[in-house]
């Protein structure tokens, strides 16, 4: 398995779950810009599952040298790299945090996700899971900015799937809604619309076996998004979401 964003507590869940589920992988690789909170967790599922794992550094703001992935081979994919970033109003101006954004949650994480793709569709076989968000189904105030990259990944996803599907390789787009994790601590999150991380790896891990194509964490969510997806745009730019 390759995880791309291996200190989300998301990915961690899932890993763990697949284990428990008795999925066998002769190699996980860990993929992250936090080698010393990623060895932490490597540990762990060697000490708990008698898992290898092999930590990679990868940095998406960074020069990425692809050449160095060659030897990876794998059959799942799962992608929980993201970046929130900054939502005040002055931060929305601030180009560097646009642009990381930006580039974590999209222009720089696709053509990591496009070099592993095509590992896969020459195998004809394989997953690739990727966590996107609630926030790309449509742009909101609160958070515009990361919402368009969101759609941009979801919209990425979509057509990946689409394309892979005849080259026997399956791609699902998890839209979490919001998680209890890190990256939203301190953020004023409605409790019955916040799943945990270890609920989202149980979702995650049902739509993964049975080749779900697009799965919301909380299905809530579904219902929540097609409501705000159908609001006219002339009554939905007056809201404040």
């Amino acid at each position: 398995m390759i995880v791309l964003g291996s200190t989300s507590e998301v990915a961690q869940a899932f890993v763990e779950k697949a284990l428990q589920e008795g999925e066998k992988y002769e190699r996980i690789y860990l993929f992250t810009s936090n080698k010393e909170a990623t060895e932490r967790f490597a540990k762990h599922i060697d000490v708990k599952f008698l898992q290898q794992s092999e930590i990679i550094e990868l940095d998406l703001t960074k020069e990425i040298k692809y050449f160095e992935f060659d030897y990876i081979n794998s059959n799942v994919l799962f992608c929980a790299t993201g970046y929130l970033g900054e939502s005040t109003e002055d931060a929305l101006y601030d180009n560097k945090n646009t642009e990381r954004i930006i580039d974590i949650n999209y222009s720089k994480l696709v053509p990591v996700m496009n070099y592993f793709a095509q590992k896969f569709e020459s195998k004809r076989s394989g997953t690739i899971i990727g966590l996107s968000s609630v926030a790309g189904d449509r742009g909101r105030q609160s958070n515009f900015i990361y919402g368009s990259a969101k759609a941009a990944f979801t919209a990425y996803l979509s057509g990946l799937r689409n394309y892979l599907f005849e080259k026997k390789v399956h791609v699902l787009t998890v839209k979490p809604g919001f998680m209890a994790t890190k990256m939203t601590e301190g953020l004023p999150l409605n409790p019955k619309l916040t799943a945990t991380p270890k609920q989202a790896a149980e979702c995650i891990y049902q739509a993964f076996k049975k080749q779900k194509n697009v799965a919301y964490v909380l299905p809530i969510w579904g219902v929540i998004m097609m409501i705000i997806r159908n609001i006219p745009e002339f009554i939905f730019k007056k809201l404040k979401l």
